[in-house]
């Protein structure tokens, strides 16, 4: 309560935003009744930024006549991006293309790669991408467990994943395939609870790997293992973020550990008059521009708000 006092300004400011911003701040900053939420959510699809990414699917189902390439724009990517949104996961259109991610991705081991090569292995971070996809579109089809198996399978000794895992030797786990992982076994969990126990350890583990870090420090020197990590960009396609982590940790309800402090220094520092710009927007190919880098960004504002609310709340 202190903090909605502190920042109610801004919260008005958020709820002036697109419907996609407007439903999760009554959600997580307004405790508005369900009602109120449900109806503004549901707005996504008829207007602002969820409607322009619905418009661009062609006849065939896709984005941009891809499933994984081009970025941003792909299949694979605006799903994403309309995931993030929190598009009503019933949506028929979203829902085709899910569809199709799987029908075309799934391989022979059990995980998802789209490449036109001919490689025949799966891709570990594509497939978690594409799993958090499917699941938050409630695909109900038995080749679920099979990719769900597959990230069982390679999960590494250390709790997390790496997309150069087993093939490419990699020995450490990779901070931007781990957080994928991760927020696929939310939706996972959320839609298919049929798995709870093994699910929770695998989060238990991937957790620590991900806290023995700091969400961004070398485990070897504790310094920080790339700037780019600290960055408050959005949305972050398959990128690691520490706000984005943070912003998972919260959306959870991890309890309090002190190795979350320096992550949420980074945020706090970054706040300009009660808001938080965007800053180092992602290269690559988009169907449009949501929010101006180096300005207020309600995306940013929204997320470090909630995280913030999450942290104080476990004082």
């Amino acid at each position: 309560m202190e903090l909605r006092k502190k920042y109610q300004t801004t919260i008005d400011w958020l709820l002036e935003g697109d419907p996609s911003i407007r439903w999760q701040t009554l959600r997580d900053l307004c405790e508005s009744p369900q009602k109120e939420i449900k109806k503004e959510r549901l707005k996504i699809e008829s207007e602002g930024w969820g409607k322009q990414l619905l418009d661009h699917q062609d006849d065939a189902g896709t984005w941009d006549q891809g499933l994984y390439n081009p970025k941003w724009t792909s299949t694979t990517y605006t799903l994403l991006l309309l995931r993030r949104l929190g598009i009503n996961p019933q949506n028929v259109k979203c829902k085709r293309g899910a569809q199709i991610l799987l029908d075309n991705g799934l391989m022979s081991d059990g995980g998802i790669n789209y490449s036109r090569t001919k490689i025949t292995h799966s891709e570990t971070c594509i497939t978690g991408l594409v799993f958090g996809i499917l699941s938050y579109f409630q695909i109900t089809d038995k080749r679920m467990d099979t990719i769900f198996d597959y990230l069982v399978k390679n999960q590494m000794e250390d709790g997390g994943w790496n997309c150069r895992y087993p093939l490419k030797g990699a020995t450490h786990a990779s901070f931007h395939t781990t957080l994928m992982v991760l927020e696929a076994l939310y939706e996972y969990q959320n839609s298919f609870s049929q798995k709870i126990s093994e699910i929770e350890k695998m989060q238990t583990r991937a957790h620590e790997f991900l806290l023995q870090h700091e969400l961004y420090k070398s485990h070897r020197t504790r310094k920080t293992v790339s700037a780019k990590m600290t960055m408050l960009s959005f949305p972050p396609r398959w990128y690691y973020t520490v706000i984005a982590a943070l912003d998972y940790f919260q959306k959870i309800t991890h309890e309090r550990d002190k190795r979350f402090t320096d992550a949420i220094k980074l945020i706090t520092k970054r706040e300009k008059d009660a808001k938080w710009p965007l800053q180092a927007p992602i290269r690559g190919k988009i169907w449009f521009t949501m929010e101006s880098s180096r300005q207020a960004s309600r995306w940013n504002t929204l997320r470090a708000l909630r995280i913030l609310q999450w942290w104080v709340k476990q004082v």
